[in-house]
């Protein structure tokens, strides 16, 4: 029972190590002090919180979540109509290389279907 709550102490420690090493125990310990050190709290902590360690608005978020939205719905369009074209691409091959081969088995050039 002992050992186990050694191991639990000792993961705890290396994790407060990890945080702190990395930084993150500073920038936390800043931005709660920016909060504290408010005089108008903020109607909402925790967006204030994300706002100075970097992270966008809510209303922000929903903006680039409507344009991602946007843009994925251009950029499935665009993918069909490259779908599309490289088809049509395709098509145009085989249809030369089967004039060429009909050409070469005639002894005439083909004539213009236009």
């Amino acid at each position: 029972m002992m050992r186990f709550k050694e191991e639990k102490d000792a993961k705890k420690e290396a994790f407060r190590k990890y945080l702190d090493s990395s930084g993150v125990l500073d920038a936390l310990t800043k931005v709660l002090v920016a909060l504290y050190e408010q005089n108008d709290k903020p109607s909402s902590a925790l967006e204030f919180v994300q706002q100075k360690l970097g992270g966008p608005s809510v209303s922000e978020y929903e903006n680039l979540q409507a344009e991602m939205s946007d843009l994925q719905t251009k950029y499935d369009d665009l993918l069909a109509k490259h779908q599309e074209t490289c088809k049509e691409l395709e098509e145009l091959k085989n249809s030369h290389n089967t004039t060429s081969t009909k050409e070469a088995i005639d002894g005439e050039p083909p004539k213009d279907e236009l």
